[in-house]
């Protein structure tokens, strides 16, 4: 490649992602899930687009792929709370494994008995789209508001089934049947078993390491929490065991660490997952050749109804029928499982592994994919108003990002004070911050001043919040209960992170 060539790409890439930008305003107004137009931009540019770019290198999609998974799970990782995941971790684990078991088993049988497919392709078919889509759950759920628990559950079973569909894929897609089934349990189970492990183990050391060194720059720790995030994938794949689990475990934990710059590092992160979605997207795009689904809709229909109507209720019935699950909660949940792009990325593998017919397969999954995204995606809001799911929007949580001071021993909180917080017309005593902390500065509709103990805040001011060491957490604890429940809060027994304490 010459300096030329890397014009031209440059040249590319920008105008590429701009539209793509300009495209996520146009879907989130229509209520289409993006990734559906990022796909379109990667077909318009194909052989049968306007650019004719010949591409059909499934390995190196492949390659891509993984990559661009990582940086998405470890961008949802890190914007999933603990306290909204705990209760719903027993329900989505039993999601991902017994419930992928059964929606392979009866998606497979559908595309045997149906289509006509050889039971081979038709386990590689119910194993690729059993995989809900991790990109797509956390784009289209952080759009609706939904109860926790649900929100919980459908988070952590994107971030969990990736293993073990990746798993049966694999073995699927090797010369020869699969003669020993409970050695493919016990390796599912084992690779959870590593990911988990070395996840919360990168995770844990992680998130010490930022909070006890103070680097020199703000810019410095969006870039230390990717690299950690990154690592613990890379550390689970090569110990044979879930790197996908990993990331996302690692991610999870630094995300509920209270590091500092926070806010900065969350939208690194954010930037860096809407990149990974439109790159991977809009390059799936290029590998499909529209002019050769013709052959392959109608089993593609057939298929996703199958997936849709039967095996993903089924599945879900099965796995949360024993957590007395009520049962709108399930009907959103059999609806909600949203496939995106680890379907058709997953679908290269028999490619890659030299499986006959690949190129069917890879159409099946493709047509599914967009038809039913295309139906599930924008019905979900509708959905969950008509079984009376949606919840109200409550007191907005604060924005509060931490600078530490390491030679004053101490912390620099940064306050943003958002709509509809309950800081709302509280006075700067009335705060009552432990002793050790103080309010030294607000800004306000663009003017800074140094307020006093009768200074009432506002919705959009920003205060600056200096606090030692050993108040730092006590400070941010008395912050975001004030926001949630306003002067009261402690009449109120909130403690600022979510639970009660009647003191």
């Amino acid at each position: 490649m010459t300096v030329h060539h890397l014009d031209q790409l440059l040249l590319a890439c920008s105008l590429v992602l701009l539209i793509a930008v300009a495209a996520v305003r146009i879907s989130s107004r229509s209520g289409l899930p993006s990734l559906l137009v990022y796909l379109g931009i990667g077909i318009a540019m194909g052989q049968d687009g306007f650019a004719h770019i010949h591409f059909s290198n499934a390995e190196l999609t492949q390659v891509i792929g993984y990559a661009a998974l990582v940086v998405i799970l470890a961008e949802g990782g890190l914007g999933t709370k603990w306290k909204d995941i705990r209760p719903s971790l027993p329900a989505a684990t039993s999601l991902a494994l017994v419930g992928v078991a059964v929606s392979v088993g009866v998606t497979a049988a559908g595309a045997h008995y149906l289509c006509g497919l050889g039971w081979r392709h038709a386990l590689i078919i119910g194993a690729v789209v059993s995989s809900t889509d991790a990109a797509a759950v956390f784009s289209v759920l952080r759009r609706i508001p939904l109860p926790a628990r649900v929100t919980g559950i459908l988070e952590a079973e994107s971030g969990f089934n990736d293993a073990p569909v990746l798993i049966l894929v694999v073995a699927f897609s090797t010369a020869g049947p699969v003669e020993h089934w409970s050695t493919l349990l016990l390796e599912i189970f084992a690779e959870l078993a590593v990911g988990a492990a070395i996840g919360l183990a990168v995770g844990w050391l992680g998130a010490w390491g930022l909070r006890h060194v103070a680097l020199p720059a703000s810019g410095l720790y969006p870039i230390a929490v990717m690299a950690i995030a990154v690592s613990a994938y890379a550390a689970g794949a090569l110990a044979h065991g879930s790197g996908f689990l990993a990331v996302y475990l690692a991610s999870m934990i630094l995300g509920n660490a209270k590091l500092p710059h926070w806010p900065a590092t969350r939208g690194f992160a954010e930037g860096l997952g809407w990149i990974a979605q439109i790159g991977m997207f809009v390059l799936l795009g290029l590998l499909v050749t529209p002019h050769e689904l013709g052959d392959d809709v109608l089993p593609a229909l057939l298929i996703g109804l199958v997936l849709t109507m039967v095996a993903r209720p089924l599945s879900v019935v099965v796995s949360l029928t024993p957590f007395r699950m009520p049962w709108p909660e399930q009907t959103l949940l059999s609806w909600a499982g949203l496939r995106g792009a680890v379907p058709i990325i997953l679908a290269t593998i028999p490619m890659v592994n030299g499986v006959d017919a690949t190129h069917r397969i890879f159409n099946i999954v493709f047509v599914l994919v967009v038809v039913y995204t295309l139906v599930q995606g924008p019905t979900l809001p509708w959905l969950a108003r008509t079984l009376r799911l949606g919840e109200g929007s409550g007191a907005a949580d604060l924005g509060i990002e931490s600078a530490p001071l390491e030679r004053l021993r101490g912390h620099l909180l940064s306050v943003a004070i958002p709509e509809g917080s309950r800081m709302h017309g509280v006075e700067v005593g009335e705060l009552r911050l432990p002793a050790g902390s103080a309010v030294t500065l607000v800004v306000r509709e663009g003017e800074s001043f140094v307020p006093l103990p009768a200074t009432v805040l506002r919705r959009g001011d920003e205060l600056l919040v200096v606090a030692t060491d050993q108040v730092r957490d006590a400070a941010e604890r008395r912050l975001r209960a004030v926001g949630q429940g306003g002067k009261l809060a402690g009449w109120l027994g909130l403690t600022g992170n979510g639970t009660g304490n009647a003191r």
